[in-house]
């Protein structure tokens, strides 16, 4: 499993955790920013005006800070990821309850998967936040959730020979892959065991905002050593109720008056 480095920098992991903050949800006020890290406002502050400093970050005429020309993402993109990462993050504290294992919420990036929220469980032999954090999408178990929902051609786009010459061996085999996705939309759930990390087992389900097409998807990431499969039952139920549940949510924040 990831764990923090032995000697881990603080400031630069909340600078990091703003600036993805930033990239992929949108503006942020101080008072937001220092809540989000459980910091100060002057801390929040700093903290922000060194990202600015930087270019990765903007502050506009309503003292909010933006994602700067570092980090650009449509307007759009950044609002809806905002709104679903708000929408789902009681339902992944839900999550957690139920199976008392570390949750993700990710999107799909191209041909790889950003987590955009985490939300841990409190045991001491835990998966520890991935709050940020990008991973190829064939090997994240909510990332085959995603992939298996697209058109065949996508997928074939995304893993052409010519795209993968500055990864040498790290191309899948798409003939494999191909079926592996096709076991995932048969069982509607993915596995992902020990592919992004040893020791860690993961199972993933697909969040269809606009009840066709996977735009997300929600994860219990878990060590190896605790996972069974006659608790794959469990897990996956409690999955299927949490992501219809963000999806109803979500359709409702959308219908929502200004």
């Amino acid at each position: 499993m990831k764990n923090p480095p032995p000697y881990a920098i603080s400031s630069v992991d909340h600078a990091l955790q703003l600036a993805t903050a930033l990239q992929v949800e949108g503006s942020l006020s101080v008072s937001e920013a220092a809540t989000r890290l459980g910091v100060a406002r002057s801390t929040a502050h700093r903290l922000l005006a060194m990202l600015v400093y930087r270019d990765f970050a903007v502050r506009d005429g309503d003292r909010r800070y933006a994602a700067g020309p570092v980090l650009s993402l449509g307007a759009s993109s950044q609002s809806r990821t905002a709104l679903l990462r708000t929408v789902a993050m009681p339902h992944l504290h839900a999550l957690v309850e139920r199976v008392d294992e570390t949750v993700n919420l990710q999107i799909l990036a191209g041909d790889h998967v950003r987590f955009i929220a985490s939300v841990e469980c409190n045991r001491a032999l835990r998966v520890s936040d991935r709050e940020g954090m990008v991973f190829p999408a064939h090997l994240v178990s909510g990332g085959k959730t995603m992939l298996a929902d697209l058109p065949d051609t996508q997928v074939e786009t995304f893993y052409a020979e010519e795209k993968w010459t500055d990864r040498p061996g790290q191309r899948p085999d798409l003939a494999a892959l191909r079926r592996e996705l096709r076991t995932v939309r048969e069982r509607g759930f993915a596995i992902n065991a020990g592919r992004t990390e040893d020791g860690l087992t993961a199972i993933g389900r697909a969040v269809r905002l606009d009840g066709r097409r996977a735009e997300a998807a929600v994860s219990v990431s878990m060590p190896s050593v605790r996972f069974s499969e006659e608790d794959l039952p469990r897990i996956v139920a409690a999955l299927a109720l949490t992501t219809r549940d963000i999806e109803q949510e979500f359709a409702r924040a959308l219908d929502r008056p200004a």
